[in-house]
């Protein structure tokens, strides 16, 4: 037998006996002086890290994001430029269930990805979806609330989540969504990711352009219906880890094609929509979508908890090229996502492994929890800016193109002026019969128990989308 390396404790120093505690005769009682045994409960006691708020449950992949086409006019974004192949991290997960939650459940699925380029991690923090519920960040926490557990029965509640939704309109272009064949994907292979919010991209002559970014899955679209979702978590409830997992494991490697829409900078005051709503997408006949590359899940990663649990993704982390838009809901989220990062995993979450990025890191930031690289300037004389002793300096190169903003500062109504039906119209055209009747039979199931009051609300909602959408959920509830 080869030897065995020394078990240790965590200072390095050999454990003795990993078996037996140290007590006052055979039959105890414990003496404090055990700190082997003490360090051991301590690191159980800390094994489990604060879960997430939203996007709890979840499943991912290492990979690789190759660049196929040309976006040089549009980015001078190195990540972005013909051959340019990038390391990267992919997670997928649900939004509303906690660490543990079935995998096949109906919901909306996070696909959160980062590419960790030469200039710095590059994060896409997107959904299955190209559309969200709301358009402002300040509804944001209240909706979470909603998909939560109530504060009184510790149960889901479908009243809270439809009295929602029905005094949300703008939040029936996702519902439809949710609702329809596309909310149940069978696998994390079986679905697309999307940015979903308006980006931007910026090259060297300083032009800007909004850019929505989108993964089209290779593997194609599969879905599950209730009933079957329902015999799946009666077999697993890890359905998805479990599929993800074993294709990597036998070479079957899932891959999307990358694909973006661009928009002249000064062509979003032409839109007869806001292109920077969220609950808008970009007409494909307008904005045609481009194939700029292949992105290809290949590894599997060795330790679920150091690479996908403790993997920190954020909005904010963008490099010269890439910028952001005054989508409202993106610029909440460039805050409040390494905010969470920072209660959950540390001050200086991105000293993890997964999160560091592949390149040089040199800043001013001192101190704090998790701080495991001390000064990061080159020289402990430089610890402050400006200095003297050749520390850090800014790059000017690195500058985005200014942008023209104008108005007023005020709390605006963000209904006023926006037709939050139409596209859910165009949705709902598309669907075949047999969608449209999985769609009522899976709004009528999730309204059970509720209030007939919101359930008349929502209707209304529906009839404005189209007729036969408010017809269909009616039958399906057996009202009239």
């Amino acid at each position: 037998m080869a030897d065995k390396p020394t078990l240790t404790t965590t200072a390095g120093a050999p454990v003795p006996d990993n078996r037996n505690s140290l007590t006052a005769g055979p039959r105890g009682p414990l003496l404090l002086q055990d700190y082997q045994l003490i360090e051991k409960l301590a690191h159980q006691n800390r094994e489990r890290i604060p879960e997430r708020t939203v996007h709890a449950n979840g499943w991912g992949a290492h990979g690789t994001l190759k660049i196929t086409g040309d976006l040089s006019r549009y980015t001078c974004a190195k990540v972005l430029q013909p051959g340019v192949e990038t390391p990267m991290l992919a997670r997928f997960s649900t939004v509303a269930g906690e660490r543990g939650a079935a995998d096949a459940e109906r919901d909306v699925r996070g696909f959160a990805l980062k590419f960790y380029t030469e200039d710095g991690n590059w994060d896409l923090v997107g959904n299955n979806t190209p559309v969200f519920f709301v358009r402002d960040p300040y509804k944001f926490p209240d909706f979470i609330h909603t998909q939560k557990r109530h504060p009184r029965t510790n149960l889901r509640s479908p009243t809270a989540m439809w009295d929602f939704w029905s005094l949300c309109p703008e939040s029936i272009h996702q519902v439809t969504i949710l609702f329809s064949d596309r909310g149940l994907p069978v696998s994390p292979m079986h679905m697309n990711g999307y940015g979903s919010h308006t980006y931007s991209l910026w090259n060297h002559s300083g032009e800007r352009y909004w850019v929505k970014f989108h993964f089209k899955t290779q593997q194609g679209h599969k879905y599950f219906t209730n009933a079957e979702a329902a015999e799946v978590i009666g077999h697993s409830r890890e359905s998805y880890q479990e599929a993800l997992y074993g294709a990597i494991e036998r070479g079957d490697y899932p891959r999307w094609t990358l694909q973006v829409q661009v928009m002249p900078e000064k062509d979003a005051d032409k839109m007869p929509f806001n292109p920077f709503d969220l609950t808008k997408v970009w007409p494909h006949g307008d904005f045609p979508p481009i194939d700029v590359g292949v992105m290809e899940l290949n590894r599997n990663p060795d330790d679920y908890f150091a690479e996908i649990e403790q993997a920190a993704f954020s909005p904010s982390n963008i490099v010269p090229g890439i910028g952001h838009s005054p989508d409202k809901m993106l610029q909440a989220r460039i805050f409040a996502y390494t905010d969470a990062h920072r209660h959950r995993l540390g001050t200086h979450y991105e000293h993890l492994p997964i999160n560091a990025p592949k390149c040089p890191v040199h800043n001013y930031y001192r101190d704090g929890e998790m701080n495991t690289t001390g000064c990061r300037t080159g020289n402990p004389d430089a610890y402050y800016e400006p200095n003297s002793f050749a520390g850090p300096i800014a790059d000017p190169r690195a500058k985005e193109p200014p942008l023209a903003i104008s108005g007023d500062a005020d709390r605006y109504e963000h209904s006023e002026g926006n037709d939050d039906y139409s596209q859910a119209r165009a949705l709902f055209n598309l669907f075949d019969d047999g969608q449209k009747e999985r769609l009522f039979e899976n709004i009528a199931e999730s309204m059970s128990g509720v209030p007939e009051e919101i359930i008349r609300r929502q209707l209304g909602h529906f009839a404005k989308v189209h007729p036969d959408y408010a017809d269909g959920v009616k039958v399906a509830l057996g009202i009239r």
